[in-house]
């Protein structure tokens, strides 16, 4: 699990991972990154059949410009991971968004996470009639309630 579009990654390695997903389409393959404008750059070179989903991370406002990045992106499916969820994610650009996951931080120094933000999402994905997905609260708990501690 790394970043496929990591400076590091020379294109021809992307090319080949393309070239797998394509040869076997009867996996789905979920694409997530943080560098959305490369994909968004190879775009026109790639392949993006139906068993290919593209997302980007977007845990906080200052990388909304993500989403647009991602909505440039000619794939089927486009989803956001918004986690670990680090604030309030107010007006998104759902436009051609099609899935948003959103979590908590988990792990020992995790920071927590306001059920407001997770709320906010949610609404703003039912108003644009985009599919929600709500993975974890995140932290360290004890408790099985289902509320974050």
């Amino acid at each position: 699990m790394s970043d496929l579009f990591h400076p590091d990654v020379p294109d021809s390695f992307i090319y080949e991972v393309f070239r797998v997903m394509v040869e076997t389409p009867w996996h789905t393959y979920q694409v997530l990154t943080k560098r959305p404008e490369r994909l968004a750059q190879m775009a026109g070179i790639l392949p993006f059949p139906a068993n290919i989903w593209c997302g980007t991370s977007v845990e906080s406002q200052a990388v909304l410009d993500r989403i647009r990045w991602l909505q440039e992106t000619p794939t089927t499916i486009r989803f956001l991971s918004c986690e670990p969820l680090l604030g309030a994610l107010s007006n998104l650009p759902l436009g051609g968004i099609h899935w948003v996951i959103v979590g908590g931080e988990s792990g020992p120094r995790s920071r927590p996470m306001d059920i407001a933000w997770a709320q906010e999402i949610r609404d703003q994905c039912l108003q644009a009639d985009v599919a929600f997905f709500f993975k974890q609260w995140g932290g360290r708990s004890t408790d099985t309630s289902g509320a974050p501690a």
